[in-house]
């Protein structure tokens, strides 16, 4: 699905006014999304009047206010931006007025599987989005992976996708949940691959003989240098690699001496690492917050 127009007669309900949940706020009112139909319920004082400063959207304490907009209209879709170890607290104590007004219910939180979300929520036909966004949403440039299931329509998969884009330039759907975890794998633990080398540039450069501060200047502008010409230029990584690779030339030394050390398997072994460790952790949070709360 591609981002269509969003519908800013929608109302939007946030459990939870953290770090990500600001990023998705403040790309949604930068983008033209009314504030006075965003409703954010966030316990700790700091971060709700952090948020209510910041954007002018109504703020409380009551996941049940936001979820009803003070028992008005309710709102058309609800983000769960709660730590995994509350989610189950926070999705039981607003079941009743999500069963009566059936709002698309978007999940940011890592971990928590689409049946025991349902099961928390009062089960039926509810409409659940998972996503997983990763860091870089922070600051309007983030990838996300979504999942929604068959009780979602295309309206709502619309709305859940558009709220996203708000800060992910790249988002796509999966059809099958486990798919998030090859998602978390690729791009939701990925930008940590990308620091890793531009440390290990950095450090090479300065073994070198650069200073540390050149060093690490040169190597973040050519991270997100070569980041903006892939975007940008929405060329083949392995075509823009070729570009830069002249024969026998300083790139073809480097790149060799990559390949050599198996650099293509190390990527891939570290993202089926990811993957796997996300399907245990799936497991282990379901089991966790069940226990912790039952």
């Amino acid at each position: 699905m591609s981002s269509t127009k969003l519908d800013t007669s929608k109302r939007i309900a946030f459990v939870g006014g953290g770090n990500m949940a600001s990023a998705i706020i403040g790309g949604l009112v930068a983008g033209g999304y009314p504030a006075s139909n965003i409703y954010v319920s966030e316990p700790w004082e700091e971060a709700r009047t952090k948020v209510e400063a910041s954007f002018k959207v109504k703020t409380t304490t009551d996941n049940v206010a936001a979820v009803s907009f003070d028992g008005d209209k309710a709102a058309d879709l609800v983000v769960l931006a709660v730590k995994p170890q509350v989610i189950k607290k926070v999705a039981e104590g607003i079941t009743e007025v999500v069963q009566k007004n059936k709002p698309v219910v978007v999940s940011i939180a890592a971990g928590i599987t689409i049946p025991d979300l349902s099961r928390w929520l009062g089960g039926g036909n509810v409409p659940l989005v998972r996503v997983m966004p990763n860091t870089p949403a922070l600051v309007s440039e983030g990838a996300t992976g979504l999942y929604a299931v068959e009780t979602v329509s295309e309206e709502q998969k619309a709305l859940a996708f558009n709220v996203l884009a708000a800060v992910s330039k790249t988002n796509y759907w999966v059809d099958r949940e486990e798919l998030l975890d090859v998602v978390t794998g690729v791009s939701g633990s990925g930008p940590a691959y990308f620091f890793l080398m531009v440390e290990a540039l950095a450090k090479a450069g300065q073994d070198l003989g650069l200073p540390a501060d050149v060093a690490l200047g040169l190597a973040r502008q050519t991270c997100m240098g070569a980041g903006r010409m892939l975007v940008d230029t929405q060329e083949d990584p392995a075509e823009l690699r070729r570009k830069v690779t002249s024969p026998n030339g300083t790139t073809h030394a480097a790149i060799e001496s990559f390949l050599a050390n198996g650099f293509t398997k190390i990527c891939s072994d570290a993202v089926v690492a990811a993957t796997k460790r996300g399907e245990e952790l799936g497991k282990e949070m379901g089991k966790q917050v069940s226990g912790s709360c039952g």
